[in-house]
């Protein structure tokens, strides 16, 4: 019989789950529709830049206070995930401080981010994920 390895993700996604103040956030309102409108690709193009402009020098501008608790689903991603700052990054990715992220660490990063969203898009009404309606790949107006 194949044995199926977790996904290396998994352990972290049951920690953030027990942490009271993680577990809190949820892509809601305005920064759901941003989603549901630019699609994923865009936000994830987003998530990317974001953690190279705020998160990922050696010594990020106001580290700590850097990320928003709203105004983007990448923000929101980013406290649901301790992604948000550096001490979040030692704390629960053991991604030490006073170095610039590596490629490797930014990706991390990100598909840190893109599985939470994923997760949040697909226990949404509407998601992104759902099958598209079989005539709409026929042009026909379903109104």
């Amino acid at each position: 019989m194949t044995q199926i390895s977790p996904d290396p993700l998994d352990a972290l996604f049951q920690a953030l789950g027990r942490s009271t103040f993680r577990r809190r956030f949820r892509l809601r309102g305005a920064d759901l529709a941003y989603l549901r409108a630019k699609g994923m690709e865009t936000v994830l193009r987003h998530a990317d830049e974001m953690i190279a402009a705020r998160l990922a020098p050696a010594e990020p501008q106001n580290d700590g206070k850097q990320t928003p608790m709203r105004g983007h689903p990448v923000f929101v991603a980013q406290h649901a995930t301790a992604t948000c700052c550096r001490g979040c990054l030692v704390k629960w990715h053991r991604i030490p401080k006073g170095r610039a992220l590596s490629d490797s660490e930014r990706a991390h990063v990100v598909a840190v981010i893109e599985r939470w969203i994923r997760e949040q898009d697909a226990t949404a009404p509407g998601s992104l994920d759902a099958a598209p309606h079989p005539d709409a790949q026929l042009g026909m107006d379903l109104g």
